[in-house]
């Protein structure tokens, strides 16, 4: 079974488009291939800046003959319905068959088509994936029409077996397919022929190209700490980044630099930001100090003085980059040092939104929730409005201008510049996180406090003037703010009234449905930890649902309860009481919520049942009192047995009708007992 190699070979490929590229390359052939009837055991796409690179393994020769019947027009349809029923079969009148369908005849197409050839399938399906490639930007250049993302220089397209191999002929906007690729643009640059996807990779390697992307991130890695090693010194991870550089370079050259003396008393972040933005250098710290005091480069060529040229060259550069830093810095410090408060009144002139005010309006209102949440947190009050006044100050300053990632970062160094507490320098930090799911939570009261008011005034905000995340459309990130708040709510152990909140918070907002938004995002925060849906939803359905602590501790409690064989089986019983108390009340008119008395209990198990009750109460109403909802639950749990011997020694409809009475107001006691805990009827199954 013949393999397949395709090689798309351009000019350079912007590096975050590479990765894509090479998927969608390798889905639109296989897709292609398989529609057309090939099956093949494997295929593998690779990229480099270069080239997309797809090698498919095992395809079948050819694809299988088919055979199809197709039901035509009863023979006495009229000549329009026969006639359009050739066109889409592409058969003659001559060709149809004529048999018995039902009470009459009617016409049948029986289409024959013949196995077609690997290669002349392949060659369909590579010019269908050449001219529609969905590159996000993509160009025009010379006469021809094509779009590529840069333009493409050559198309090579063989089918290897054992006997050798073989050029899948094709012409695609003037490419001819071949067998002949390039190797490294300056080391070698002339074209060679391949017979294999070994023999491809293998050349390419002598040719001072790494196909394998995550060969090249791995030997860029290596490299780096091993020659920051050497130097006591440890490179700064940073993943993404180096993915980009392994996007960068086709045979990479690993150089370390040095950092002018008088940039090194810069923040360490405020190196590393500058450096990977505006150079694609890794960070390399003295690990005792975190001082930034060296960097790494990248090349993408091996030179006769071992890169001491491309260092010179990026070291001029870096020290123009960073002469800029360094005057950000000081310029900054000055005016941190003396107090902020002309960053703070320029806020008055940037807007946050068009129906919600300015920067500076936004943080008055802020400071008013940090004022009201601060005795929930723990928090100083007055240290937590100074840090909610100042908390965005930093966004005025040139440093977060020039690198809007730095916000909160720089504004606790600003903090600390200028005088203010820890607590408050912290704050300008931490008031943005959590970011997202993995992001860390801050714990310290200020730092919490001005979190929480930021986020809670963007979603009270939003929500007064009607602009709610729809669908998957969610330009304000909503969801992420929501999902902050309830990180910082849980894993703080806090207690808050959501609803009183958002009556301080904003007025015109509509409390019920922000609280339906967070109950939404809190469903989809305690799925992830394993705690089903309903038992969420039987938690909600109870009174103080606002608290999100202690709907989750009563959710958590139950899902344990549930997990257990008392618990589900409680669940059974509870629902048949329920359902046939139910159909009482319904059939009779009236509730019977009042007057079981033991006196008239009849049976054992309906005495015992009455005893089971009177306990469990004892139990349940004072741990509910206290939040003790495990203590509850666990006393819910145990009314499983009796329940169970009362169904089934008991009939409820007794003929007298006292009795009858006093079974359905025990069963309304079940219920009763059962939903102090959380609305059992919500549970399914």
């Amino acid at each position: 079974m013949p393999d397949l190699l395709i090689e798309l070979f351009s000019e350079e490929i912007p590096a975050r488009m590479q990765a894509r590229a090479a998927a969608d390359l390798q889905k639109l052939v296989t897709n292609g291939l398989v529609e057309a009837g090939l099956t093949y055991a494997g295929a593998r796409a690779f990229h480099t800046p270069r080239r997309l690179t797809l090698a498919v393994s095992d395809l079948t020769a050819q694809s299988k003959a088919t055979v199809e019947e197709r039901k035509g027009p009863a023979t006495d349809a009229p000549e329009k319905a026969l006639q359009g029923f050739l066109r889409a079969t592409g058969l003659s009148k001559d060709d149809l068959e004529v048999r018995d369908a039902g009470k009459k005849q009617a016409y049948f197409a029986v289409i024959r088509k013949d196995g077609r050839k690997a290669a002349d399938i392949i060659a369909d399906v590579l010019d269908q994936t050449v001219r529609n490639f969905p590159w996000p930007k993509s160009m025009r250049w010379g006469n021809g029409s094509l779009k590529w993302v840069r333009p493409l220089h050559s198309i090579l397209c063989i089918l290897t077996t054992e006997e050798g191999a073989e050029v899948v002929p094709a012409t695609i906007e003037g490419f001819e397919t071949t067998n002949h690729t390039r190797g490294h643009r300056f080391h070698a640059p002339d074209e060679f022929s391949v017979t294999s996807f070994e023999d491809y990779e293998a050349k390419l390697k002598r040719a001072k190209v790494v196909l394998n992307a995550e060969e090249r991130a791995d030997a860029i890695w290596s490299e780096a700490t091993s020659q920051a090693f050497a130097n006591g010194l440890e490179v700064v991870e940073d993943k993404g980044l180096l993915a980009e550089v392994s996007g960068l370079v086709e045979w990479p050259v690993v150089l370390m630099g040095t950092i002018d003396a008088e940039f090194l008393s810069l923040p360490a972040e405020v190196l590393q930001t500058s450096m990977k933005e505006h150079q694609k250098f890794f960070s390399v710290r003295d690990a005792k100090s975190g001082q930034i005091v060296r960097f790494v480069t990248v090349a993408n060529v091996e030179t006769a003085d071992n890169g001491a040229t491309i260092l010179a060259g990026n070291q001029k550069v870096l020290s123009a980059r960073l002469a800029d830093a360094k005057f950000f810095w000081e310029n900054d410090l000055r005016e941190a040092k003396a107090g902020m408060t002309a960053w703070t009144d320029a806020l008055s002139n940037v807007t946050f939104h068009n129906k919600l005010g300015s920067q500076a309006d936004r943080i008055t209102r802020i400071e008013a929730l940090a004022r009201e949440l601060a005795p929930v947190t723990g928090a100083d009050a007055e240290e937590a409005v100074h840090a909610a006044r100042v908390a965005k100050a930093d966004l005025s300053s040139e440093m977060v201008y020039e690198f809007p990632e730095l916000q909160g970062l720089m504004g606790r160094y600003y903090s600390e510049q200028a005088g203010l507490s820890s607590a408050i320098a912290a704050a300008c930090q931490e008031h943005y996180s959590p970011l997202g799911p993995s992001d860390d939570v801050p714990n310290a009261p200020v730092s919490v406090t001005v979190a929480l008011a930021d986020k809670l005034d963007t979603l009270t905000g939003f929500w007064a003037i009607d602009e709610k995340p729809t669908g998957s459309k969610d330009p304000f990130a909503l969801r992420r703010a929501a999902l902050g708040v309830i990180r910082l709510i849980l894993e703080n152990n806090l207690t808050v009234s959501l609803t009183d909140v958002f009556a301080s918070a904003d007025g015109r907002a509509d409390a019920a449905n922000l609280l339906s938004f967070f109950h939404d995002r809190l469903k989809t925060y305690l799925r992830d930890q394993g705690i089903r849906h309903d038992i969420i939803d039987a938690c909600i359905a109870m009174e103080g649902n606002d608290d999100l602590n202690l709907l989750v501790k009563r959710a958590r409690a139950l899902a344990e309860t549930l997990a257990t064989d008392d618990g589900e089986n409680l669940i059974q019983g509870f629902k048949r009481a329920n359902n046939i108390l139910s159909q009482a009340e319904q059939k009779d008119g009236v509730e019977y919520s009042f007057g079981a008395d033991v006196k008239f209990a009849e049976s054992d198990s309906e005495k015992a049942l009455f005893a089971a009750l009177d306990r469990a109460d004892e139990v349940i109403k004072p741990a509910m009192a206290t939040q003790d909802f495990g203590t509850a639950m666990a006393a819910m749990a145990k009314l499983r047995g009796p329940i169970d011997a009362f169904f089934t020694d008991v009939k409820i409809n007794a003929d007298s009708e006292i009795i009858r009475r006093n079974r359905l107001n025990l069963l309304n006691r079940i219920r009763a007992t059962c939903g102090a805990v959380a609305d059992l009827t919500k549970i399914e199954g």
